[in-house]
């Protein structure tokens, strides 16, 4: 925001969905503060009759490429949509910010049905672990990497601030220590294309290999590597690359393994795959009470086939500056 003079009064500058920087001018003086970003979030269950296919038919109703990309990824390979017809049904249940007359943000798909060959299947979103799980409570959720060795112990974790027991001082650890005996195989995360293959300062012997999507893994300190590889070559998952060792900077075998999203680093403990799992107990019993009602309401929206997406011009645009 200007002045008449067109000297600076205002900054925002969001930093994530629900924080932003303010910046003020007031008496030539710049105050900063941390304030809230003001939004709607609209909750909607929209049914489609399929015509081209889900991805297609989500988009061209919703005009949400979002809402239509996390739909395809949360039911990835539990459904083939190959098999899907034209007058199929799909229901999604979604929630979605709305900020300044536009989608603001991720949407959260809470539950969505697809018909292939009039069979049903269903997704809900596990309101206890964030994951996605089908009516039998069985998770559908799947993760693209795989940690990269069989291991003794995790030796150190991620962190912005790790003691460093030879450099005698605290910095960033950007990654995952996976201790393991000398000359223990090391195997790729995920298919990918080898980048980089040689010495790098204190990680030792290092492999990189990029992968889709923005991603990029490093395994660090290691003895050697396998026979055959070289900057450039492609590996598939499961690729043996090289041998757990203690190269560079290091009190002992293990491999070091780093993860990277358009070069920045990411904790990959949480990106790693875990394996697919079903609720049991009290968590099993409390997640099918919620997707009772969940399921019918999807089927319901078949039924009557009332249900409309959200017209964005319908939705009064909120300013975002406190006075």
């Amino acid at each position: 925001m200007y002045d008449e003079q067109k000297q600076i009064k205002q900054i925002l500058i969001p930093v994530s969905e629900e924080l932003q920087i303010h910046i003020t001018y007031i008496d030539k003086k710049y105050s900063l503060k941390f304030s809230p970003i003001s939004y709607d979030e609209i909750e909607q269950t929209i049914a489609i009759k399929i015509k081209y296919s889900p991805y297609q038919d989500i988009l061209d109703t919703t005009n949400n490429k979002l809402l239509a990309n996390e739909f395809i990824r949360a039911y990835q390979k539990s459904v083939n949509f190959r098999g899907i017809q034209k007058g199929d049904n799909l229901v999604l249940k979604y929630k979605q910010k709305i900020r300044e007359g536009k989608y603001f943000g991720t949407p959260t798909l809470l539950a969505a049905l697809v018909e292939v060959h009039k069979r049903k299947f269903f997704i809900f979103k596990n309101n206890d672990d964030g994951k996605y799980y089908n009516d039998k409570a069985k998770s559908l959720t799947s993760y693209f990497f795989k940690i990269p060795l069989r291991y003794k112990r995790i030796s150190s974790q991620f962190t912005r601030k790790r003691w460093h027991p030879i450099l005698k001082r605290y910095r960033a650890h950007l990654g995952t220590d996976f201790a393991a005996p000398r000359g223990r195989n090391i195997y790729a995360s995920a298919a990918g294309k080898i980048v980089f293959r040689g010495r790098k300062g204190g990680y030792g012997k290092v492999i990189e290999i990029a992968h889709k999507n923005g991603y990029k893994t490093l395994y660090a300190h290691m003895k050697s590597f396998k026979g055959g590889l070289r900057k450039g070559s492609r590996v598939r998952q499961g690729t043996l690359i090289g041998y757990v060792g203690s190269t560079g900077r290091s009190t002992g075998p293990h491999l070091h393994f780093g993860l990277y999203k358009n070069r920045r680093a990411v904790n990959p403990l949480k990106v790693v795959r875990i394996t697919k799992t079903k609720l049991r107990g009290k968590a099993k019993r409390r997640f099918l009470a919620q997707t009772k009602v969940l399921s019918k309401e999807l089927l319901r929206s078949i039924e009557h086939s009332d249900s409309k997406a959200l017209n964005l011009k319908t939705i009064e645009a909120k300013t975002i500056l406190s006075m």
